[in-house]
């Protein structure tokens, strides 16, 4: 077979999943948009001087988003001195808040960067590592308490055009999505989906979803139920963040993330992508090697 006849064969052609458009400060995720690379800060948040220097230093290796981690309500109101320092310096790049355990910080952090990434697993649910047998009806109970809890992140975003990523990573979901799912790729989208879903009620939309593990091949697990969900459920997908969790250093982080990332790229899955590496995070971006 010639090399032509592989590129034409209908088993070999790519074609990448359809997905909605989110808008990201001046950037648009998803459609037919290139993939988008993103790296995330490894400063202190409150240390505007030393974030905005490395964010710097990503934004000239490639980086076209930039996250921030915001445990709590001072580093997130501080997003606005590091933005602010940005802007001066002529970098419009958008930022994230990476919020986990504290919904106050990400109800502050939407009303000053472009995009707020939030846990299923933690940002409502506490983790007591704790078999508990659901009714249908205690079930929707707990959704719920979710609703209640989460609404108001979900109308700061629409007033402010907000992005959200809703990011389920394997190594932390809730006591409450294990017993009803178990630990399985299936657990990892639910835990994505009770969200969404509310927001989509509320008709908001500027969503983007990740399924992150640090085992390569749950992830791809995970992201490829989640595309089969999507279309079943509404007809349509979400653009999609791809990442290895705690990939590592050296060669094996960046193995184990073209494992992950690569196959699912390869499938026509992904609209931005961040290879994890605990390394300093211009070494993340492509276009800067450590060797």
């Amino acid at each position: 077979m010639t090399l032509n006849n592989f590129k034409q064969h209908p088993s070999n052609t790519y074609k990448r999943l359809s997905t909605i458009e989110v808008k990201v400060g001046n950037l648009v995720i998803g459609g037919n948009y290139p993939i988008r690379i993103q790296t995330m800060t490894t400063t202190d948040t409150m240390e505007t001087q030393a974030s905005v220097e490395q964010s710097i230093r990503c934004i000239n290796a490639g980086a076209e988003l930039i996250r921030l981690t915001a445990p709590s309500k001072k580093e997130a109101e501080n997003l606005l001195q590091i933005k602010n320092e940005l802007k001066k310096r002529g970098y419009e790049i958008p930022l994230i808040a990476d919020i986990h355990y504290t919904p106050n910080a990400a109800e502050i952090a939407a009303r000053i960067i472009e995009k707020v990434r939030i846990n299923p697993g933690n940002y409502i649910d506490k983790k007591n590592f704790k078999q508990i047998e659901y009714t249908d009806i205690d079930y929707k109970k707990e959704i719920e308490k979710i609703r209640i809890k989460f609404l108001p992140l979900v109308k700061i975003c629409k007033e402010n055009g907000t992005a959200m990523r809703i990011g389920t990573n394997h190594g932390s979901l809730s006591d409450r999505i294990l017993s009803r799912y178990g630990d399985t790729p299936m657990g990892m989208v639910e835990s994505a989906m009770e969200f969404l879903r509310i927001a989509l009620e509320e008709n908001f939309n500027q969503i983007i979803l990740s399924m992150k593990a640090s085992n390569p091949l749950i992830m791809v697990q995970a992201y490829r139920v989640l595309v089969t969900k999507m279309q079943e459920e509404f007809g349509f997908c979400f653009p999609l963040h791809l990442g290895v969790t705690e990939a590592g250093d050296g060669e094996d982080g960046r193995v184990k993330s073209a494992i992950g990332i690569g196959t699912l790229l390869e499938e026509g899955i992904g609209d931005t992508i961040r290879v994890s590496l605990t390394e300093d995070p211009e070494f993340e971006v492509p276009n800067l090697e450590p060797y």
